[in-house]
């Protein structure tokens, strides 16, 4: 599994989401880590942070956006559905002792750099708007 690098066309310019997401590929790179050592115990924490942290996000940021009265709310809403589904399935899977730890790192993976990229990215505008009017 190789490890995530940050970069900045991966920033949305929302610090509270760019953190979490920076979070998550941080999470990604400590669960290679340890797939990398063999340590179970630790592989099987950071799966169960690295899972709940992802869920966590989305629920968080459907938050945001429905807040922000974000107009693709249910379309993104669905878009995490699918994965909080995966990522479900795959914990399952490894509490019943499957290795699947690389599946886990690869859907998350991806999802966290093309999710960012397009789904993100589109209601950078809206949260913006909405988080300047409420700070002022």
């Amino acid at each position: 599994m190789q490890h995530l690098t940050w970069t900045s066309d991966l920033n949305l310019g929302i610090d509270v989401i760019d953190g979490q997401h920076r979070l998550i590929a941080d999470y990604l790179n400590r669960l290679a880590d340890a797939k990398k050592k063999g340590d179970t115990a630790a592989i099987a924490e950071v799966f169960e942070q690295t899972s709940d942290y992802a869920l966590f996000h989305f629920g968080f940021e459907e938050s945001l956006l429905e807040e922000a009265g974000y107009d693709l709310l249910d379309t993104h809403r669905k878009a995490h559905n699918v994965f909080i589904v995966q990522v479900h399935a795959l914990q399952l899977r490894f509490r019943a002792g499957e290795d699947c730890v690389e599946a886990l790192h690869t859907l998350l993976a991806s999802w966290l750099f093309n999710h960012i990229r397009k789904e993100d990215r589109a209601y950078v505008d809206a949260v913006k708007a909405y988080l300047g009017a409420t700070h002022h």
